[in-house]
């Protein structure tokens, strides 16, 4: 089996046991490693101990790789989607950050995951992404998102008008710093810490969450995830600010965008003890009498 590592440099040397402790096992299992030549640059400066292949960016992975390992946060493993793209090869994240709920796995289960990951006892968890269309072209080959895209004001700027189409029929405007466009996927990170509802993932929808709205009377709005959304926004600025999860740019108001479901999905491995709900439980501490503590 093909295995291929990803993470980001790691200010933290606290977290170097536990990479080693995921070479070792996957080693113990006979696994073929690859690693990310961003993660190597880092490694072979802190680790000399680990034996792995290096995954340059000009490598084919689609067909190639069998299964992407994050070490890292959730920002990691959205980082890590832009090279995934459509190409179909299930993730699983190592939480070294910590919420984590797409990277799930705790630091001291690696042993068992690992096990259960070269032994395939897991199942896909398929995950819609949304895409963002404009001209000119914002974020090129890369205009795509797992957990969201959302429209903001620039940090010196007043408050932003939105006005957001639906289907081509005008939906409603938003004043306020600026608006978020979550999948389920993302409804339980930036769309949730801003009054979002959870969404289950096998809904087929995606949320239209407000930043600070200034109309007392706004909600968020859930809407099925086979729409197309259209966005004008005014600004006393010249410009305004358009993320796709945690890739940033600089947008000239007068720039007119859409966004939709992406034509692919990404491949989230659920371990055989695991579930979306459980997860829930887990990092929500949902069914836990505080009063006990």
């Amino acid at each position: 089996m093909k295995i291929a590592i990803y993470g980001r440099p790691f200010n933290d040397p606290v977290v170097l046991p536990f990479i080693q402790q995921v070479f070792d096992n996957l080693t113990l299992h006979g696994a073929d490693i690859y690693v990310h030549h961003q993660l190597h640059n880092y490694l072979k400066d802190n680790l000399n101990t680990i034996t792995y292949n290096v995954l340059d960016p000009a490598d084919n992975i689609k067909g190639f790789i069998d299964i992407f390992l994050t070490l890292g946060g959730d920002g990691t493993l959205l980082d890590m989607v832009t090279l995934i793209r459509d190409s179909g090869i299930p993730v699983i994240g190592i939480n070294f950050g910590r919420l984590g709920f797409l990277a799930s796995i705790n630091k001291s289960d690696i042993e068992s995951a690992i096990r259960a990951v070269v032994n395939k006892q897991f199942t896909l968890d398929s995950r819609e992404l949304l895409s963002i269309n404009s001209y000119p072209e914002v974020f090129g080959i890369d205009n795509f998102a797992l957990n969201d895209i959302t429209i903001h004001k620039r940090d010196d700027a007043a408050m932003i008008t939105t006005h957001v189409f639906l289907n081509g029929e005008f939906l409603n405007s938003y004043w306020g710093d600026g608006i978020i466009i979550s999948t389920a996927t993302g409804s339980t990170a930036y769309s949730l810490s801003c009054g979002g509802p959870i969404i289950y993932p096998e809904s087929k929808s995606l949320v239209l969450t407000p930043v600070a709205p200034h109309n007392l009377n706004v909600r968020p709005i859930v809407l099925p995830d086979s729409c197309t959304l259209a966005f004008d926004v005014e600004s006393r600025s010249s410009n305004y600010l358009v993320s796709c999860d945690s890739r940033t740019a600089t947008i000239d108001k007068t720039i007119r965008f859409e966004v939709k479901k992406a034509g692919f999905q990404l491949n989230l491995i659920r371990l055989n003890n695991e579930s979306y709900l459980s997860t829930l439980r887990n990092k929500l501490l949902w069914g836990l009498d505080a009063r006990n503590y």
